[in-house]
C-alpha cells in the first residue's frame, strides 16, 4: 500500500494553493563535514524537505489551520532537536494566532544520533502541546504509518481527537528493538490502528480521501464559537403544564423499560446533526455503554455523553471504564469551553469483583466532582431509567429536563422494597413513596422542565426525539450566553441547597 508523504498527505487535506510555510532553515545540529552532517544532507535530498518535520498554515473547506507534518523519509521521521524546536514554535505561534492545530505524525521516534539532548525535546514538545490546549484551542491528530516511539509517547498521544491511517503501525516500542533486547519478536497485531482502535485507544480510522471532510466537521465542533450564531427564541410555555392529572411512578417506570423506547442514538439521529461519536478513554479502555460523541442540537455545537440503554442490562451494566469514557468527555467540555450534554438511562451502575476492583466507587466521585466544578455550560437529560450512582454519576448540571416518563431513584423499585419491606413485591409503593417520577422531581427542584411524551415516547419516537433536541437547543443557548462564572455559582448554590 503507498503512503504519502507530509507534502503530498497536506495537498490531499487542505484546500488547493492555501499551504503556506512557517519553516525557517532547521537548526544546526551537526558538526561540518561529520559523518551526520553527511546524513542529514542525504536525507534532505533524498526527502525533498530539510527535516522531518514541516510545519505552517492552510484552510480545511476554508476554515485557517496551522499543521504540523512528520516526514518519515526524512531519517525515518525521527525527532531531533531541530524537529523539536520546529513542533514547538508550530505550536506557540498557533497559539499566538488563535488557530487549531491538525497533526500528521510519521516517524520511529527519537533521533538516535543525537541521543539524550534530543530524548528530552519531547518533554518541551509535550509543554508546549498543554500550554496550546490550555488557551481553549482545538487540536486534531492524525496518526500515520508507522507512529513510534517519542513521537507516539509526547505529541501523538495530545490530541482532543486522534484518528489513524488505515493499517498504520502505531506503537511505543518498535518491533525491531523488541526482539533485540528480549530475542523474540513482538506479539503480531498488537501495533496497529485497527487493533488500538478496538481497544479504544483512537477514535476512528479515516483513510486520506476521507481526512478532509472527517477533519472539517470535527473542527467545526471543537472550534464553534456560539456568538457566531444567531439567538434561539425563548421557548413556548410548558405544554405539561395544566395537562392530565400525572400518571402512576410506576405506570412511568413501566413504560420506561419499554425495550423499543427510543435511547440516546435514536435522539442523536433523528434530532442532533453533525454526530461524530468518540471511541473510548484514549487509554486502552472501552465501554459500549457510555456513548461519547460531537454534535450539534439545531446548530448549537456540544459535547455529548450518554448511557445506551439498548448496550447495557442488569447482566453487563455500566462499569467504572464507562465513568472513565465520560470524565474524557468532560475534560473535553472544560478544555474547550463547549457544553455538555449528558443523557441519562441506566438501570444501575455494576455490582460486581470487577467493577469494585475497577474502583467503580472513585469513578463516581471524581465524576461527581468533575462536572459540579467544570466551567463550560452543563445540561443533563433525564431520557428514561434513572437508578443509582450510575444516574447520579452524570446528573449534576446547571440545568436538568427530564422526559415525562423519566424517574431517577437511588435503586430499582423492586431493590427498594425488598430493602424496606423485605419483599420487591411492594415496589410501586415504594416508587410513590420516594418521589422518583418526572413531577415529583420537578417540584423538589431537582429536574427544571418536562418534555412530554403522547402518550410515551416509544409510540412517538421521531416526535419525541425532536420534541427534546429542540428543548436542548433552547436550554443550551441560554446557557451558552450567560456569565460564566455567575452560571458556576448558581450550579453551586442549586446543589447546596438542594434537600435543604
Amino acid at each position: 500500500m503507498a503512503r504519502l508523504g507530509a507534502l503530498a498527505l497536506l495537498d490531499t487535506v487542505l484546500d488547493s494553493g492555501s499551504r503556506l510555510s512557517w519553516d525557517s532553515p532547521p537548526l544546526q545540529v551537526a558538526e561540518p563535514g561529520s559523518s551526520y552532517a553527511v546524513e542529514l544532507a542525504s536525507a534532505a535530498a533524498s526527502a525533498g524537505v530539510d527535516e522531518a518535520i514541516i510545519t505552517g498554515e492552510g484552510r480545511i473547506k476554508g476554515r485557517r489551520i496551522a499543521f504540523v507534518a512528520g516526514e518519515f523519509r526524512f531519517l525515518a521521521g525521527s525527532i531531533g532537536r531541530a524537529a523539536a524546536e520546529r513542533i514547538v514554535l508550530a505550536f506557540e505561534r498557533a497559539q499566538r494566532e488563535g488557530l487549531p492545530m491538525f497533526a500528521a505524525p510519521s516517524s520511529g521516534g527519537t533521533r538516535m544520533q543525537e541521543g539524550t539532548p534530543a530524548f528530552l525535546g519531547m518533554v518541551k514538545i509535550s509543554a508546549s502541546v498543554a500550554s496550546f490546549k490550555a488557551a481553549g484551542l482545538p487540536y486534531v491528530v492524525y496518526l500515520r504509518h508507522p507512529t513510534t516511539g517519542g513521537v507516539l509517547a509526547s505529541w501523538g498521544s495530545l490530541g482532543h481527537v486522534t484518528v489513524a491511517e488505515p493499517g498504520a503501525t502505531i506503537g511505543f516500542l518498535g518491533a525491531r528493538v523488541y526482539e533485540a533486547l528480549y530475542g523474540r519478536p513482538f506479539p503480531p497485531g498488537v501495533q496497529t490502528a485497527e487493533n488500538l482502535y478496538e481497544r479504544g485507544i483512537l477514535d476512528a480510522i479515516i483513510p486520506v480521501e476521507r481526512l478532509a471532510d472527517m477533519a472539517s466537521r470535527i473542527l467545526g465542533i471543537l472550534d464553534a464559537r456560539h456568538t457566531d450564531l444567531p439567538a434561539v427564541p425563548s421557548p413556548e410555555p410548558d405544554p405539561y403544564a395544566g395537562a392530565e392529572p400525572p400518571v402512576p411512578a410506576w405506570d412511568s417506570i413501566v413504560l420506561s423499560r419499554k425495550l423499543d423506547r427510543p435511547g440516546v442514538k435514536s435522539l442523536l439521529k433523528l434530532g442532533a446533526s453533525d454526530v461524530l461519536l468518540l471511541r473510548g478513554t484514549g487509554q486502552g479502555e472501552h465501554d459500549p455503554g457510555m456513548l461519547l460523541a460531537l454534535a450539534r442540537f439545531g446548530g448549537t455545537p456540544a459535547i455529548v455523553l450518554g448511557q445506551d440503554r439498548h448496550r447495557k442490562t442488569l447482566e453487563e451494566p455500566l462499569g467504572p471504564g464507562g465513568l472513565r469514557v465520560a470524565r474524557r468527555g468532560i475534560r473535553l467540555a472544560a478544555d474547550l469551553n463547549l457544553p455538555l450534554v449528558s443523557i441519562i438511562d441506566t438501570e444501575g451502575a455494576a455490582l460486581s469483583k470487577e467493577a469494585e476492583e475497577g474502583g467503580i466507587a472513585g469513578e463516581i466521585a471524581r465524576s461527581l466532582a468533575d462536572l459540579v466544578m467544570l466551567p463550560a455550560p452543563t445540561l443533563c437529560v433525564l431520557l428514561g431509567q434513572g437508578t443509582g450512582g450510575g444516574a447520579l454519576a452524570i446528573l449534576p448540571a446547571d440545568r436538568v429536563l427530564c422526559a415525562q416518563h423519566a424517574w431517577l431513584s437511588p435503586l430499582p423499585p423492586e431493590g427498594a422494597s425488598a430493602i424496606v419491606h423485605r419483599t420487591a413485591e411492594r415496589a410501586h409503593e415504594m416508587a410513590d413513596a420516594q418521589r422518583v417520577r418526572a413531577t415529583d422531581l420537578l417540584t423538589d427542584g431537582i429536574v427544571d422542565r418536562i418534555v412530554p411524551e403522547h402518550p410515551d415516547a416509544a409510540t412517538e419516537p421521531e416526535a419525541f426525539c425532536q420534541r427534546m433536541t429542540e428543548a436542548i437547543h433552547q436550554e443550551l443557548d441560554t446557557l451558552w450566553r450567560a456569565d460564566p462564572r455567575a452560571r458556576l455559582e448558581a450550579r453551586l448554590r442549586r446543589y447546596r441547597h438542594l434537600g435543604v
